[in-house]
Parts: C-alpha cells; structure tokens; sequence
C-alpha cells in the first residue's frame, strides 16, 4: 500500500501519529489523546505505509509502537466516524476496515519484530496495531479490553484468531462475551503480555530498544512479576468449566449455578453478558470457535464478512447511539433477549458479501 509523498505529507502535518528513526528501531507514536488514540483512516494508513518502507531498509532492524498519551495505548477504532459515514450512506466505511484489517494481517506476517509498550487502555482497534506483533509490554496501568459486545458489534481486528490461541479458548470467549477489562495481571495470566514492566521505566526501556538489536536481551532487564495478582486466575476453575460449554445459553445457565468462592465472580460476569447485544454475543461465540482452527488470514476474511452484516442490522447503530451519541445506556436490541435469538440468522453473518470478500494486500 505505497502511498504518494503528498498523501504522507499531508498525514503527517495532522500529527495523529509522530514517526521517527532512532538508531536501528522504526518509532511510530500515537499522538490523538484527546481520543485516546483512537484510530482514524489516515492514522491506519501512514501507520501501513511505514511498514511497507521499513521492511526493505535494511538499516530498520525492528519497528516500535507507543503512545504519547498517558491514558492509553489506543483505546479502538474510530467506531464514532464510521457510525456518521454508514447512517449516511457513506460507503467509504468499507474502506476503513478493509484498510484496517489489511493492516493487521501485514503486521502479524511482519518479517521484522514489532514491539508495543502499552501504557494505559487497550481496547479493540489498539489490540489489532499490538496484539499480532512479537512482543507485548504492558505497564501496571495496562487495561486490556474487546468491548465490542457492548456496542452491538463483534470482536475483530484479528480478534477471532487471537482470542482462542490465549490461556484457553475458554479465556478467549470470556473476554469476547464479556466484554471484561483485564489489568496487567490478568493480561500476562491469559497470555495477552508477553511482558511487564512498570511505566516509569517505560522512558529507559524506549531508549534502550532503540540502542540494541537484542530485543530479548533488552527486555530481560526491564521485565518484572505483575504489579498485583490476577483475578482471572483465582477463578480458573470456574471460567474454564462455564465458558467450556457448547453455546451462549449454556455458559450463562453455569454461570448462574457456580455457588461459593466463585459465585460472586460468576454473577457478575453473566450479568455482563446479559447487558450486550444478544446477537452479537452468539456471533461473537460462533466467530471465536470458528477461528480457532483457521489461518490468521482467512480469520480475517471471515471477520470481514461479519462487518458487513453487522452494519446492515440494528444492533451497531442501537450500541453506538446509547453508550457514544445520546449516552442514555439503553439500548434497544434486536431482538432484546437471548432466548429469541434465531441460530440460523447467525449462521447468515457468516456468508460472503455481495460485494466479495476481503482481498488482503
């Protein structure tokens, strides 16, 4: 995805995202914070053109993504201006996301290292730029997050991939269902970290990955235990046994049965549950089973599919109106119970649009 010099230039003057060299490392900065880095079309693609032009130079051994904000890493996608383009019959959405997922199969078959310091929040389109790269460092205010539930949409920017390969599938689907925010702790637990280290080192450890070619090296002498224990560990047993279950009915019907220690646990997590959208909820339970055994690349083209029936229902414009535009937190689901969810409307989200599938390049 070459893109002209103006077309750089013109992204770069907006200073959402900050580019740099610094020794033998590609330095991309994340620099919306007033949107805690939410990602915009340009911001996706000048994150792309750098890796297009870093892989062939030979000088740029590995790529680095951070955040200049002190709250997040990235906290998603720009769901807000997708939402006003797709109400308005702007098909430049479509572009958005192919563009966007384009950008996380190119980042997970990247031939060089990519490194994410994540700082504070990282929620759905921040765990496509750091969750399919090679290392994943979070800090004590790390709080890991796929809320897409919540908004009448689906776990995606390679989420179906991801999630099942964590701990467990099983942590996967909580995650993906619950739409739960993990700390650093139960972000290194269920396997989404691959290392801790507190944010006032953050400064040093940049500076240091910056000066040496020996990633692993460098990190064994920043990385530490979690800054506190994990919540998701001390209810293994319970998450395993519940989310292990054959369908969305059955998790919440052993989640409402899980009785001492865990019992709190459980209650909250399926009332979780029951707050999201219930059909994004059951796609969200098939998409993760399916791309448990699927190739990173055809998990997107699944998720592409997905997208597009989303964006013809109700559910996604219903979430974003309720929790982003009117801010009532009522949304009004269709249909609002999970009791009446068709199973072969589910299986519909699954089938290639009618305008073809994703061609990644």
């Amino acid at each position: 995805m070459q893109m002209q010099q103006q077309k750089v230039d013109d992204l770069l003057a907006q200073f959402e995202v900050l580019v740099d060299v610094k020794g033998s490392a590609g330095v991309l900065s994340l620099s919306r914070p007033q949107a805690l880095n939410a990602l915009t079309h340009g911001m996706i693609q000048l994150i792309r053109h750098y890796f297009d032009v870093w892989e062939s130079d030979p000088a740029i051994t590995h790529i680095i993504l951070r955040s200049l904000s002190p709250k997040a890493f990235c906290a998603g996608g720009d769901v807000r201006a997708v939402y006003e383009m797709a109400k308005a019959g702007d098909p430049t959405w479509s572009a958005f996301f192919a563009d966007e997922y384009c950008l996380n199969s190119r980042i997970k078959h990247y031939p060089k290292p990519v490194i994410s310091l994540i700082d504070g929040i990282v929620m759905g389109g921040g765990v496509g730029l750091s969750g399919h790269g090679s290392y994943r460092i979070g800090s004590q205010k790390t709080l890991f997050a796929m809320p897409e539930v919540g908004i009448g949409f689906f776990p995606d920017v390679g989420a179906s991939h991801m999630l099942p390969r964590l701990r467990s599938l099983e942590v996967g689907l909580y995650s993906a269902l619950s739409g739960a925010r993990l700390s650093q702790a139960d972000s290194m637990w269920a396997g989404i970290l691959t290392h801790c280290v507190p944010s006032e080192r953050f400064t040093d450890l940049l500076q240091a990955l910056t000066e040496s070619a020996d990633i692993d090296g460098v990190l064994a002498g920043f990385a530490g235990e979690p800054a506190e224990a994990s919540v998701l560990a001390a209810h293994e047993g319970a998450l395993q046994a519940c989310f292990s279950k054959g369908s969305v009915a059955e998790i919440l019907a052993a989640l409402d049965a899980v009785s001492g220690e865990d019992a709190e646990w459980a209650q909250k997590t399926a009332g979780m549950i029951r707050s999201r959208s219930p059909m994004s909820v059951n796609v969200s339970f098939a998409e993760l089973h399916k791309g448990a055994t699927m190739e990173f690349d055809d998990c997107m083209v699944m998720e592409y599919r997905i997208l597009h029936r989303v964006l013809e229902g109700n559910d996604f414009y219903e979430g974003i109106r309720a929790v982003l535009v009117e801010k009532d937190n009522l949304p009004d689901w269709q249909p609002k119970r999970f009791e009446d969810v068709d199973m072969a409307e589910v299986d519909t989200y699954f089938s290639e649009p009618k305008d073809g599938d994703l061609v990644l390049r």
